[in-house]
């Protein structure tokens, strides 16, 4: 007699791109080369990126991480700047303090702080879309003075915010929100001011546009996405929103296979798995092979696009 159990069969359907962005990248790797270069300990300024493992990886290796430059305990150790972006204190109260410091803000953020400035410089009042609190958000508003940026977050806030007229208007936008939600918010801002400046592209960053459109072509296909990624990860939370809006059945956000533990798979047939652009891909594996223990496991590969973006490191720590 055959005692083997017959594992239940389950589709895969894995959205790709998926996982790591450029800009993430980039970041672990300065404070790998800084580590390399400098040796232990190097202190890291907030999370490199919104990711536990990530975080726990460096740590490993020699990163410590603090809140604010005044937990460092010594100014002859470098210290780097996390992949959100930091306000304009963050560097001078770093060369107040002689420090050393890496900037591992992603380009594409880098971007819009210019673009920011730009505006100020030209007198006029900002509208920025995001989400308060998130760092990037903080790190945005910080590049210019008190008041010179205001921020919404919704289709009502957009409709509510005052303006005299007097003053030219421009919008700016964080990179990791939802495509769909931004362009709302911005035909709110369009309709209700005409000649208000904008980019000639939302800020969206490529990654976070190619993560949704991935998850959109698997939605419909599926009784539940996986969306790997940390609760604090805007990118991650939108994937999420953006798999239910698509037509996925259900759609939650998990941090490691662990959390499959909490997860009611009875009557599931296919599942769609995707990652944050914070979330590396050794946790999708994870996932997976959690998955293979107690199904049997037939994995579609769905691609959009192919990525080929990648960031120069800093001068300072390249070759």
């Amino acid at each position: 007699m055959n005692d083997v159990t017959q594992k239940p069969p389950l589709r895969v359907l894995l959205a790709s791109p998926r996982g790591f962005c450029a800009g993430v990248d980039r970041a672990i790797q300065i404070v790998e080369r800084a580590i390399e270069q400098h040796g232990a300990p190097v202190y890291v300024r907030h999370e490199i990126v919104h990711n536990r493992f990530v975080v726990e990886s460096l740590e490993a290796k020699g990163a410590v991480f603090v809140e604010e430059l005044s937990e460092i305990p010594d100014n002859d150790r470098p210290v780097v700047f996390s992949a959100h972006g930091v306000p304009k204190d963050v560097p001078a109260d770093a060369k107040r303090r002689n420090l050393y410091f890496l900037d591992a803000t992603c380009p594409l953020v880098s971007k819009v702080h210019h673009e920011a400035e730009k505006h100020h410089a030209a007198g006029r009042k900002i509208i920025l879309i995001g989400h308060a609190g998130h760092p990037e958000v903080i790190g945005t508003m910080g590049q210019l003075p008190q008041g010179a940026i205001s921020l919404v977050q919704s289709i009502s806030e957009a409709e509510a915010i005052p303006h005299d007229g007097d003053q030219g208007l421009a919008y700016i936008t964080q990179t990791t929100l939802s495509v769909d939600d931004t362009t709302d918010i911005v035909g709110v801002l369009r309709r209700r001011f005409p000649d208000i400046h904008g980019p000639h592209r939302q800020d969206i960053c490529y990654a976070t546009t190619n993560r949704q459109e991935a998850v959109k072509a698997i939605a419909e296909r599926c009784d539940l996405m996986l969306v790997i990624g940390a609760q604090n990860s805007s990118n991650s939370v939108r994937l999420v929103e953006v798999a239910k809006a698509a037509g996925s059945t259900d759609a939650i956000l998990i941090a490691r296979a662990d959390n499959l533990a909490e997860v009611d798979l009875s009557g599931v047939e296919s599942i769609g798995v995707t990652a944050g652009a914070s979330a590396p891909e050794i946790l999708v594996e994870e996932v997976i092979e959690a998955l293979r223990a107690h199904h049997d496991l037939t994995i579609e590969e769905v691609e959009v696009t192919r990525e080929d973006v990648h960031f120069k490191l800093p001068r300072a720590l390249a070759g």
